[in-house]
């Protein structure tokens, strides 16, 4: 289990900790565009999107490490794709923020808001998959978070 606590009251970065409270890493959305950074194990990985309407690209030191498509602008969720594997991302129910990770009909891990008005959340990721994917997750479920956000939802 990861803990995902916000730095500041207005910031939208986060401090990503273990199950026992250590520093595991960071994550953090830009103010102004779709974009952001995660770091984990001292490494640092940039999370932009391709073009207007393309997908998330989480990008390491060596190239592209995973990316995340939308499959449609109703459906509040991402295709995942990495180390030639695929997973679904996607918003478990309309009245709650918690997501869910799936592996083809199996849900395999979520993140979950700690209560209805705060950012803290907790994230149960399967443990074989890189700590940079992990991380990149949350992103993606912090940044739907900061739409709804913006949009007064």
């Amino acid at each position: 289990m990861l803990k995902v606590v916000p730095k500041s009251w207005l910031s939208w970065d986060f401090a990503v900790e273990d199950a026992v409270g250590m520093p595991w890493g960071e994550v953090g959305l830009s103010s102004w565009r779709e974009r952001g950074s995660v770091s984990v194990g001292g490494q640092q990985f940039g999370v932009a999107r391709q073009g207007l309407v393309g997908p998330f690209v989480l990008q390491g030191p060596a190239g592209p490490v995973a990316e995340a498509s939308k499959p449609s602008a109703f459906k509040r969720e991402f295709t995942l794709s990495f180390g030639g594997q695929e997973c679904v991302l996607k918003q478990l129910s309309w009245w709650r923020r918690e997501f869910g990770l799936l592996r083809g009909d199996v849900q395999v891990g979520s993140i979950t808001p700690e209560s209805w008005w705060s950012r803290r959340a907790e994230a149960m990721l399967p443990e074989d998959m890189p700590t940079e994917v992990r991380a990149f997750i949350v992103w993606l479920t912090l940044l739907m978070w900061k739409r709804d956000s913006n949009s007064g939802a």
